[in-house]
């Protein structure tokens, strides 16, 4: 069963990023209509320019894999990288979760 994976991506302050955004941006949509990427977007409100990305694949090199494959990664603008594996159990993801949890809670997953 693939996994889901969250990534926090932190750029560097200066004009590069907005050199490299719109091909960053491409990529992230050949990734989704691949099925390899579920959602993206920026944080708000934070020091760098920082952004979740949330991946479906069978293991973390594989995620690491198609980070480095980002423009980003090629232009040296990612500051700061931050990659979890992670089982929506509840709410509006869960059919990607593993639906196993503690037995405690085992009768509330959906």
């Amino acid at each position: 069963m693939m996994g889901i994976f969250v990534v926090r991506m932190d750029h560097p302050d200066g004009t590069e990023w907005n050199a490299f955004v719109r091909e960053h941006v491409v990529y992230l949509k050949v990734l989704i209509n691949q099925g390899k990427l579920l959602a993206s977007g920026p944080l708000k409100n934070t020091p760098l320019r920082a952004g979740f990305l949330v991946f479906q694949a069978d293991t973390l090199d594989e995620v690491q894999a198609m980070v480095n494959a980002d423009p980003f990664a090629r232009e040296d603008l990612i500051a700061h990288l931050d990659i979890q594996e992670w089982d929506p159990l509840f709410g509006e993801l869960n059919r990607f979760s593993s639906r196993t949890t503690v037995s405690e809670l085992q009768d509330l997953v959906d």
